[in-house]
């Protein structure tokens, strides 16, 4: 999915260095994140830090990588949505999770938790994923248009007249709706407005990017007319705004300028590092046995759920 595989997250992860994992229980109080390391500090001299800070998993766990800074997806308190599914497959396995946190964005959770078997399991990566062994899809969404209830627009097309008619796009940095603003000549006119929601820092060579409550609020608020994103980063944000709202699931193709196709409909799945078969076999079994638990919280969270295939 584009917060944890996408292509841009892979490529500016070398240029962000690590700060310590943490594993705390889903049962028990969390401990204390350690001291965030020098953001100067060469990645091979954290790596002892990293091993120091989390023990290896003990009878009956399921170490699950996890993001302190990732909300909706997973949050600290425990509360993200991925967050919970994980706790409901791992009782599924008959384990306890353990979440491994991090202070970094989950874009960094497979090159600096799993790889490094700090964690033994990733939620929310796309299906098939190059890098990792991937679980069968526990649920598949798409990208979606946010817009005021009240401006009746229906369309999941992005090339359609509703759509070319508005003005102020609220997008994620190097996401398909960046290629979509350009693709519909708005991309010139919206810049300044975009990196104004990330107090104008530089999305090149660092992780930047709007996060999901603030893209509802600015389309709620009319500071936006439109935002374009991955269902689950906004639909929690959509079902509570004060202010109607409708999410509509994207239906038209993108692609980049060289023909390449973007895709705008994901599986979602669990992952584990290469080779870990049979932890792997025990997950997709767990995730059959926990299918109306799953199902629940991600109704609950909003997501609109897609037919496999569609």
């Amino acid at each position: 999915m584009p917060r944890i595989a996408s292509s841009a997250g892979t490529a500016l992860a070398a240029f962000v260095f690590g700060t310590a994992l943490v594993a705390t229980s889903s049962a028990g109080a969390q401990n204390a994140p350690a001291p965030n390391a020098s953001a100067n500090a060469p990645a091979q001299a954290q790596a002892p830090a990293q091993a120091q800070a989390t023990p290896a998993a003990a009878p009956g766990t399921l170490r699950v990588c996890a993001s302190e800074v990732e909300a909706p997806f997973s949050q600290k308190d425990g509360q993200g949505f991925e967050n919970r599914i994980a706790k409901v497959l791992a009782k599924a396995m008959d384990r306890e999770a353990v979440f491994v946190w991090s202070s970094k964005p989950a874009i960094y959770q497979v090159r600096d938790g799993l790889d490094k078997n700090l964690c033994d399991v990733v939620m929310g990566v796309d299906t098939g994923d190059a890098r990792v062994l991937s679980s069968k899809p526990y649920y598949r969404t798409s990208y979606v248009f946010v817009t005021k209830a009240d401006r009746n627009i229906t369309t999941g097309d992005w090339q359609d007249p509703q759509i070319k008619a508005l003005g102020h796009f609220v997008v994620g940095f190097y996401s398909p709706g960046e290629t979509m603003l350009k693709k519909l000549g708005k991309y010139e006119d919206n810049a300044a407005y975009l990196y104004s929601l990330v107090n104008f820092r530089s999305s090149r060579n660092q992780y930047v990017e709007v996060p999901g409550d603030r893209m509802v609020s600015e389309v709620a608020k009319g500071e936006a007319d439109i935002a374009f994103a991955f269902a689950p980063e906004v639909a929690r944000y959509v079902k509570s705004s004060p202010v109607p709202l409708r999410m509509t699931a994207t239906t038209s193709d993108l692609s980049r300028f060289d023909g390449t196709p973007i895709p705008l409909h994901y599986d979602q799945s669990a992952a584990v590092r290469e080779g870990d078969q049979a932890l792997m076999t025990q997950i997709d079994a767990a995730l059959v046995k926990a299918r109306p638990e799953i199902d629940a919280i991600l109704i609950e969270e909003g997501i609109p759920l897609l037919k496999p295939n569609s």
